[in-house]
């Protein structure tokens, strides 16, 4: 953009452009934002909502309010371009790195168990994880 600007003035200068008219370049800044809503209960944002006994898909969600404590199965990663499925038990919704209890980044299937102490699990990338037996 900067360079158009400095090459329409430049060009405007070498037209022989009238000394009673300075030619003003005109800019044109438009901004975007995208908001992201986060729950208030400190809660994980869920891409979907999980049905008992099953783990529906990419997200973080909170032990004992959106899944049960529990071994769960996938069958590994969605496909595609997708070729690792990443999971995470968690002690914290907050973020930080030392939340991670144990953390696996897979390209088959594969069984977690999730402690009824643990805080939440997150998963990205990887086909819905089943509740085994």
């Amino acid at each position: 953009m900067v360079g158009f600007v400095i090459g329409a003035v430049a060009g405007y200068a070498g037209a022989g452009g009238s000394a009673d008219a300075p030619a003003t370049p005109k800019v044109t800044v438009t901004a975007t934002s995208t908001a992201t809503e986060t729950s208030s209960t400190g809660s994980a944002d869920t891409a979907q909502s999980a049905r008992p006994g099953e783990i529906p898909g990419d997200g973080t969600y909170v032990v004992g309010k959106d899944i049960k404590p529990g071994t769960y199965r996938t069958s590994g990663p969605q496909g595609g371009l997708v070729t690792n499925c990443y999971w995470a038990r968690l002690s914290s919704t907050s973020g930080d790195l030392r939340d991670i209890i144990a953390n696996g980044n897979t390209q088959g299937q594969t069984t977690v168990t999730i402690a009824p102490t643990d805080k939440a699990f997150t998963t990205t990338g990887c086909r819905r994880w089943t509740k085994a037996g």
